[in-house]
């Protein structure tokens, strides 16, 4: 039987402490509305339909939570995809925000809100590098996108997940790794939400549901998006890493197919018009070239697992990296400076 240790409370206490932090976000869009003097025929378009104006209409719903007391919240990126929508942040107290997309992250799904307030409530951010499985968690969302502050709690049922996600806002399909799975309930309106631990911290952001499928929820861990809030904090934007290169990684199919000297690593590929090296980038100075194989990054191996674009993201701009790669089945070690992707 496991103990709580001392920092960690009961669910009640936990929820108590975080709620007031746990924010709900509308989507709202103008579409245009229509007249229509006939019903209107399936598979048809209905000629006696007038366009009568546009209409604010309420599309969807999200969650988030603040993370700054003057403002600042953490959500999902796909909760806030479309441009042309309106989003409306609603408190705990039932104020209401217009919210300002201070900048996304599509490597991480995060977006970084603010809203105009002060002195309001946090919730203090974990960490995700800490969890173990059957850990008990707590998920809070606007759920459905019209039940404000659901709570479900559950344990961590799964580590380091991968699954595709889809997007009905902007119709996107993305693939999404180290993902954190839990069979606390986790149901459309609640991304963007908080995962909580015992101890009231943050330690992901709920992100996905699996239809069809009963207790399996997805959350993305915490310890990425620490760097991308400070990063906005200090900069006012969030500096992605950039090397400048195309590639494909490797598999076992690729290696077979191609006659490639491994099977894992990142093979670097012009696609369409564009080189494999961009011209003048941290690669091409760094002595990169088309037809490399990028094997490890600061001697942390490169996979379909661990794709290269996932690793540059643990680095700064600016920073120094050491590559090894493969040239003409020769071993070589290089030197770049990530440069900033704009």
């Amino acid at each position: 039987m496991k103990y709580m240790s001392r920092k960690e409370k009961s669910i009640p206490e936990v929820v108590k402490k975080v709620l007031p932090a746990v924010v709900s976000i509308t989507i709202s869009k103008y579409l245009t509305v229509f007249e229509h003097y006939l019903p209107p025929f399936p598979g048809f378009n209905n000629p006696f339909a007038i366009p009568r104006g546009r209409k604010k209409v309420k599309i969807g719903g999200g969650s988030g939570f603040i993370v700054d007391p003057a403002g600042l919240i953490l959500t999902n990126r796909h909760v806030v995809a479309d441009p042309k929508a309106e989003y409306v942040v609603i408190l705990d107290d039932k104020k209401k925000f217009k919210t300002k997309i201070l900048a996304t992250n599509p490597i991480n799904d995060l977006a970084i809100l603010k809203i105009e307030a002060k002195n309001l409530p946090i919730i203090e951010l974990g960490d995700s590098s800490r969890l173990e499985l059957g850990q008990t968690v707590i998920a809070i969302g606007n759920t459905l996108g019209a039940f404000q502050n659901t709570v479900s709690a559950g344990v961590i049922s799964g580590l380091s997940r991968e699954i595709v996600g889809g997007n009905f806002l902007d119709g996107k399909r993305i693939r999404m790794k180290k993902l954190i799975q839990t069979d606390a309930a986790i149901n459309p309106g609640n991304s963007g939400g908080p995962l909580i631990n015992l101890e009231g911290k943050v330690i992901g952001i709920n992100t996905a549901v699996v239809f069809l499928a009963e207790n399996v929820g997805f959350a993305i861990p915490i310890n990425p998006a620490k760097k991308d809030l400070e990063d906005v904090k200090n900069y006012g934007k969030i500096k992605i890493p950039f090397l400048g290169i195309r590639y494909i990684l490797i598999n076992k199919k690729l290696k077979e197919k191609y006659d490639l000297p491994v099977d894992h690593g990142a093979l670097l590929v012009p696609m369409g018009l564009e080189k494999a090296v961009l011209p003048g980038g941290p690669a091409e100075k760094a002595g990169l070239k088309e037809g490399d194989i990028i094997l490890e990054v600061n001697q942390e191996k490169i996979s379909l697992r661990n794709p290269l674009e996932e690793v540059l993201q643990k680095f700064q701009v600016g920073e120094e990296i050491e590559l090894k790669i493969i040239r003409s089945k020769k071993l070589i070690k290089l030197k770049a400076n990530l440069g900033e992707k704009k």
